[in-house]
């Protein structure tokens, strides 16, 4: 396996990313791993690891950037994470005040960097691009299949958060313009994704192009599938690998 740590140009500045690949046998399908609110960490590159592990290409971009270099993780007394109901306000806040400057805009602007760079002589194959995104994440899925839809054909939003919102750009209507496939996994005791969002986002690729797919994982809390995570749910993450790897075969290919 090879790994490195870059600053990838953007319009915007430098941004930190994570990227990891096999070996061996490339060139590799691109997968875009988008951070969740607590951005970038050992977590989350264990995660691309395992992408990497089965034959792909993947990135993990700290749009925080703008920022600086941006990692919260809190551990309890077992070296979980603590998830961000658990922690008390101060932290709560700390965790929560990179998020309030960052627009969805700003990462549409900075996954189109991206893809310039992977086109510009990264060990990729060309065309077709699977993305994964937790919490935040799971949103940015939603957004790259929209505003890159030749490019965005392999989509898991894990505990997306505002799929649904009142704006006349809510991330659920793009979905309208989404091709390929999308993958959605919920928490069944997520209070950001009632059942009246899941029902929404699941209406809305009745009438799309896309093929969809979502389950709801029972018992399962927000940040479920996230391995380091004090409510981590092995069982459903599991779950979500099978099918995800599954719509990445069919999409993407292998290496």
């Amino acid at each position: 396996m090879k790994e490195r740590l870059i600053d990838l140009p953007t319009r915007n500045g430098k941004m930190d990313t994570f990227i990891t690949h096999p070996d061996e046998n490339g060139p590799f399908a691109p997968v875009v791993l988008f951070m969740d609110v607590w951005g970038l960490r050992e977590e989350l590159f264990d995660v691309a690891r395992r992408i990497a592990t089965v034959g792909y290409y993947c990135l993990v971009p700290n749009f925080y950037y703008r920022q600086g270099r941006i990692r919260h993780q809190f551990k309890d007394a077992d070296g979980r994470m603590i998830s961000l109901h658990a922690l008390d306000d101060a932290r709560k806040q700390q965790v929560l005040a990179p998020l309030n400057k960052l627009t969805d805009q700003m990462v549409i602007d900075d996954t189109a960097d991206l893809i310039s760079f992977i086109d510009r002589g990264e060990p990729v194959k060309k065309g077709a691009i699977g993305s994964i995104g937790y919490c935040m994440g799971g949103r940015h899925v939603f957004r790259a299949a929209e505003h890159f839809p030749d490019r965005f054909r392999a989509g898991a939003s894990l505990h997306g958060t505002a799929l649904v919102t009142e704006a006349a750009d809510s991330p659920h209507l793009g979905m309208k313009k989404a091709r390929g496939e999308m993958y959605c996994g919920y928490a069944e005791k997520d209070p950001w994704t009632p059942p009246a969002t899941i029902k929404e986002v699941a209406e809305i690729f009745r009438g799309a192009e896309a093929r969809f797919r979502d389950v709801i994982h029972p018992g399962a809390d927000h940040g479920y599938a996230l391995p380091d995570r004090d409510i981590h749910d092995k069982q459903a993450a599991n779950r979500d690998w099978e099918i995800i790897f599954a719509m990445f075969r069919r999409q993407l290919g292998t290496a």
